[in-house]
């Protein structure tokens, strides 16, 4: 779940991922570690003594998730040091970063990693959470939901003020790009060209669960590739709509898009 999640997918899409978090010193811990690498995803956790790893525990009735259970705790500000000295060793040798904010306090220093990745030219994608995009300032382009935005900005009554509201923390935050995935309704990008409208692609939804994490390492990985702004969400419109019709957090295999 969560960042790795969106590591796996990347992995499936046929490119290469480096995953770095906070785990606890736990046996969740190493079980996550033997999934990674079982992945192919090249893991670097930092283990913290003073929480637990993040646990979540969904429960299912007939094929649909029914609630969800997080067992949690923030990580120590030692932690967090050792999470922004590893990515300072890391970032230059990635060709785009990807931020997953679930607000769980991995990201306490995200400016500090968003300058990292500045420095270094590296392209940032932010999976944003809360309503504070101020502390995303810097960052290449953002990739809200359609609630997430109206927490950002407000609720818009048409197309025409959400490109207005869209445009503006565009410029405000000084991004390349805002997408905004909108379920049923499909996904949004904006960029300086203007904006380009994909419509959704899922024929039957089964579990929505980790869609997000795939429509981002899908345009990860597009973007990575060369591809626009514009054509790669349209790739990752593609791949949100083929993971919904599976059963739990699951990934899209790059064969799945030909």
């Amino acid at each position: 779940g969560g960042a790795a999640n969106v590591a796996r997918n990347i992995v499936a899409l046929g490119a290469q991922a480096t995953l770095l978090g906070i785990v606890g010193q736990d046996l969740t811990a190493d079980e996550c570690e033997l999934l990674l690498t079982e992945a192919g995803v090249h893991a670097h956790l930092v283990r913290d003594d003073h929480m637990p790893t993040t646990l979540k525990l969904r429960v299912l009735g007939r094929q649909q998730q029914l609630l969800r259970v997080d067992f949690e705790e923030t990580p120590s500000a030692t932690s967090l040091e050792a999470l922004n000295t590893e990515a300072a060793a890391l970032v230059a040798k990635h060709d785009l970063i990807v931020l997953s904010d679930y607000a769980k306090g991995s990201l306490a220093h995200v400016q500090t990693l968003i300058r990292l990745a500045e420095a270094a030219q590296v392209p940032v994608l932010v999976d944003p959470k809360g309503d504070q995009y101020q502390r995303y300032a810097g960052a290449t382009v953002l990739t809200p939901n359609r609630l997430e935005m109206e927490q950002a900005v407000g609720k818009w009554q048409d197309e025409a003020e959400l490109q207005h509201k869209a445009e503006a923390l565009r410029q405000q935050l000084g991004l390349e790009a805002v997408l905004i995935t909108r379920s049923e309704q499909g996904m949004t990008i904006f960029t300086a060209q203007g904006r380009h409208h994909a419509d959704a692609r899922a024929q039957e939804v089964f579990d929505v669960s980790g869609a997000g994490d795939t429509v981002l390492a899908t345009l990860a990985v597009t973007r990575a590739a060369g591809l626009t702004w514009q054509a790669a969400m349209d790739w990752a419109n593609v791949a949100g709509g083929i993971v919904v019709g599976k059963l739990g957090t699951s990934v899209v295999h790059h064969e799945e898009l030909e």
